[in-house]
């Protein structure tokens, strides 16, 4: 019997997932972070490590349980998840991942926190949620001064608390987000969930709500029909008395992905919640959750493309066939190129929109992060397959981990807006902002190139309904191009423009002019 194991890679495991990032590397520091690198250096040294890699793997095999009663008929509606789990939110709250832009206000917080949204999407991606939530809600809960004193501090903390007790009585806080209901989806305003107002800014809500993003946070930021319309309230799981709150976990939904973290139906039962902002204007006041979160979709699939190109790499280095390194073999090359293109294209898309929530430039966030919300959570799906079949019959096993990101991929572009909401959300930035417009193609024309321009004469905004995908996906491929003209090496900028702006390529990945290949493979390093 012979156990000698021939032409396998070693596993991808104990590397620095930030130093090795040259693309996100050089964006941090451009686009007003720098101060942070270190951070990052230590937090993408302990991300890629075989312990936290395997924290991500056991989290996915051991998801979490529902523990609607005990054992005596009293209700529990708690959720058990496995060390794993715990293990890496500890790790991201320590880090500051729910909270640094306001815990540490300083030009280039949401850089920084971005940048750490990526490493730790790159290692396992289902932890990030109720993270991107709790960093949502923040200026939310800033519409309420007295809530905003009580809540923020919270927030801000940096100790992972994960007991189920009242929030007033714990270390640190994380918030939740239930919007949708089965009958409207993202039409939220067909919601019926009931709001009964008694008194001094508190109601008793009635309903249910079929998805309620991470149940086991201490508080949730909720839509419901108050008596002057849709309005958005603050339900914690705890009342002020100490009592626990009227919110009863239904079941939790069985996902295609994001295995690790729990998704659930929920019913409120007279649940206690305060209002937050004006009666009848939900959805204006929690818009500012769904735009930071939009923009943690767009780094986490970036950030699914980075570690799926990754994984492909270190095969192709390893692998022999045909007498030839399969990095060596020159179609293997052009697929790998042509992801690298992609995966850096994207990259510095979701640091140039970090920028933007920095500066509070809100016209070219407006409309930037729709379309890049739109574009690169789409790529990611194609990107992913194209990775894992990189690997072959290897990758299409679970425990080469290409399944688990083959599954992450989809979710970003339904989350938060899923592809033709995003789109028309593309177009009406433009018809009732016009300054978005002009403030994004002042951001594309910065590289001062034909090849933009030519593509920019053939983009217009003027289109019909059915046109809103096209447009969408056109100013993110300008944005994308832009930035790699300006500051990527130029081979990686010629191949973008030649396949995405000229036509010259493809349909699928791994259809790059050939002449274009060894000098983005040399770029690759």
């Amino acid at each position: 019997m012979n156990d000698e194991v021939l032409n396998q890679p070693p596993p991808l495991a104990d590397y620095n997932l930030f130093a090795t990032d040259r693309a996100l590397r050089e964006a941090v520091a451009r686009e007003g972070a720098g101060w942070a690198c270190a951070q990052l250096e230590a937090y993408g040294r302990i991300a890629g490590s075989a312990e936290a890699i395997a924290w991500g793997v056991e989290a996915n095999e051991h998801p979490p349980v529902l523990r609607t009663h005990d054992r005596f008929g009293r209700r529990r509606d708690e959720v058990e998840f496995h060390p794993a789990w715990h293990h890496l939110m500890r790790l991201a709250v320590e880090h500051g991942i729910h909270s640094l832009p306001w815990a540490d206000p300083r030009p280039g917080a949401h850089v920084a926190r971005a940048a750490l949204v990526m490493l730790a999407s790159e290692n396992e991606a289902a932890h990030i949620c109720p993270i991107s939530m709790t960093y949502a809600a923040a200026p939310v809960l800033r519409h309420d001064a007295a809530m905003a004193r009580e809540w923020l501090p919270r927030i801000c903390s940096t100790r992972y608390d994960a007991s189920f007790r009242p929030a007033a009585r714990k270390e640190g806080a994380l918030v939740g987000m239930a919007m949708t209901e089965k009958q409207g989806g993202s039409d939220v305003r067909a919601n019926i969930t009931r709001a009964e107002a008694i008194g001094n800014g508190e109601y008793l809500l009635h309903g249910h709500k079929w998805f309620c993003s991470a149940p086991m946070s201490d508080a949730f930021l909720v839509l419901a029909q108050a008596p002057r319309g849709l309005s958005c309230f603050l339900l914690p799981r705890w009342t002020p008395d100490e009592r626990r709150n009227a919110f009863h976990l239904q079941r939790l939904k069985s996902k295609l992905g994001n295995r690790a973290n729990a998704s659930s139906e929920v019913e409120f039962a007279g649940a206690w919640a305060r209002l937050i902002g004006e009666e009848g204007r939900g959805v204006a006041t929690i818009i500012e959750m769904v735009h930071h979160t939009r923009l943690d979709c767009i780094a986490g699939s970036a950030a699914l493309m980075r570690r799926a190109l990754a994984e492909a790499m270190h095969h192709a280095r390893y692998r022999r066939a045909f007498g030839r390194a399969l990095i060596d073999q020159p179609l293997m090359r052009n697929v790998l190129a042509d992801l690298a293109v992609e995966s850096e294209a994207s990259t510095l898309l979701a640091m140039r929109l970090a920028r933007a929530f920095d500066e509070d430039d809100r016209p070219f966030a407006r409309l930037a992060v729709a379309a890049g919300k739109y574009w690169v959570t789409k790529r990611a799906a194609a990107f992913t397959a194209e990775a894992l079949e990189c690997l072959g019959g290897n990758g299409y096993v679970e425990e080469s981990t290409m399944p688990r990101l083959y599954r992450e991929a989809p979710l970003n572009s339904i989350w938060e807006g899923s592809g033709s909401v995003m789109a028309l959300d593309v177009l009406r930035a433009i018809v009732k902002e016009p300054e978005t417009m002009e403030r994004v193609l002042a951001e594309i024309r910065l590289a001062n190139d034909p090849r933009i321009e030519k593509f920019l004469a053939a983009t217009h905004a003027d289109v019909p309904e059915a046109g809103a995908r096209r447009l969408a996906e056109r100013l993110a491929l300008l944005l994308q191009a832009s930035l790699l003209i300006r500051f990527s090496p130029p081979a990686m900028a010629d191949a973008f423009c030649r396949s995405r702006l000229e036509g010259d390529s493809g349909r699928a990945f791994g259809t790059l002019p050939p002449a274009a290949v060894d000098p983005v493979m040399a770029a690759c390093g």
